[in-house]
């Protein structure tokens, strides 16, 4: 079917970064008004609810689109844009009578431009068929890149053990410092809604092979299942995921985790978006079980989403609980980050990001021996650009720089990288 971002729905359009299911039922549209001189826009406050039915439309949820955008038709009559896409929902669910009925609302009512009555008439011409599920989406990636310190080596190569007359200076083997290499890099990823209802299944893999260093060698696979839906008037979204890590073709990280993402029903400026997210994660080592760890996040998020930009701050307080032979005990910690995402021109995209990390632990980290408990601040930063020189096929460049600043010398490392890669999508 045609694209549905219109040209006289554009400043609409603005993608909710939560999700929404079905309110209660709403009542039929409300009876015709005067014809308006163009389409008016609804006030803010009523652009939440609009925003919700746009999201549902894309996430497949038509149901709760129908419902969503009848609600808001109810209290806006003379919204141009919300009856065009009422119209469409009800052609997708296959109601070719109600479909009919808004579509002659939007050709009588507001006078359309010749590009929305084109849209109209192919929707006429193709029938109203039942769409309920939206199609899986994929993407593969294949790159290569250089990594400066692929082991994450220590940045200095002397350290001290031990207090008082204990106390010793040692220097670390070359093993234990940074060793630079080239890798080979596949990733991919599969989303696929599983119903109507907001519901999806997510696999994602990547794989790493360095040319000479072997023995850091990494792959990772995760799944996980999605859902959207309404906790009251709070649009909210729910995950559970599995993942596995490999180290050098050993099994060397399980992890299971639950996040629930929920946006409240709050005014924002026009572009934005306010969610808070709860995420709870256990971690096993199979074969270094005193690291096994509990990891519980609070989360606010801000977004927004311009013409041509995205931004996204995120800020998040953290509390680990290790197992109770792990160096250090349980950790306390914060996390924030800064994402950016803009349109360069046509077929050019770029993105940066900055993130920070803080960890302080509660207790000593090896008595005796490292006679302080560690305090860890790792900063990264990254940037990209993209270029579709094909459809759905780009070229991605990505720098990124690492900084892990400790009170342990022994764990303080540097690191930067460069990664070209091609990439297909959706195709």
């Amino acid at each position: 079917m045609m694209k549905r971002h219109l040209p006289w729905l554009t400043p609409l359009l603005l993608a909710s970064a939560a999700h929404a299911s079905p309110p209660d039922a709403a009542s039929e549209p409300a009876a015709a008004a005067p014809a308006p001189a163009a389409p008016t826009y609804a006030p803010v406050k009523q652009e939440e609810l609009y925003r919700a039915g746009l999201q549902a439309v894309a996430e497949g949820r038509l149901e709760d689109a129908a419902v969503l955008l009848e609600r808001f038709i109810e209290q806006e009559p003379r919204h141009a844009g919300a009856f065009l896409e009422l119209a469409i929902t009800y052609c997708e669910l296959g109601n070719a009578a109600e479909a009919e009925r808004l579509f002659k609302t939007v050709e009588e009512r507001f006078d359309p431009p010749p590009g929305i009555t084109e849209v109209i008439a192919s929707h006429r011409a193709a029938g109203c068929k039942v769409r309920t599920i939206r199609p899986a989406s994929w993407l593969v990636s294949a790159g290569r890149g250089r990594d400066s310190n692929v082991n994450q080596g220590a940045s200095d190569s002397n350290f001290t053990i031990g207090t008082g007359s204990n106390q010793t200076d040692l220097e670390l083997s070359p093993e234990f410092l940074p060793k630079a290499d080239s890798y080979s890099v596949l990733t991919g990823s599969y989303v696929r809604p599983m119903n109507s209802y907001g519901t999806l299944g997510i696999v994602q893999g990547y794989v790493r092979r360095n040319d000479h260093i072997h023995e850091q060698d990494t792959a990772t696979l995760l799944m996980g299942v999605e859902h959207s839906m309404n906790i009251g008037r709070w649009r909210t979204r729910a995950t559970a995921a599995f993942g596995a890590a490999e180290l050098d073709k050993k099994l060397y990280q399980r992890q299971e985790q639950l996040q629930l993402r929920a946006s409240p029903p709050m005014s924002m400026p026009p572009g934005w978006d306010f969610a808070f997210a709860g995420n709870i994660s256990h971690v096993t080592y199979p074969t270094r079980t005193a690291y096994n760890a509990t990891t519980l996040e609070l989360s606010t998020l801000f977004t927004y989403r311009g013409k041509h930009d995205q931004v996204q701050i995120t800020g998040s307080g953290l509390h680990d609980h290790g197992a109770e032979e792990r160096p250090g005990g349980d950790r306390k910690g914060w996390f924030g980050s800064v994402q950016w995402y803009t349109l360069l021109g046509s077929g050019w995209y770029a993105e940066a990001g900055l993130t920070h990390q803080h960890w302080q632990s509660d207790n000593i980290y090896s008595p005796g021996l490292i006679e302080v408990a560690r305090r860890q601040n790792t900063t990264s930063a990254r940037a990209a650009v993209q270029w579709y020189f094909r459809p759905n096929v780009s070229l991605h460049l990505e720098g990124r720089v690492v900084r892990d600043r400790e009170n342990i010398s022994l764990f303080q490392y540097n690191s930067h990288a460069l990664q070209l890669s091609m990439r297909w999508d959706n195709f």
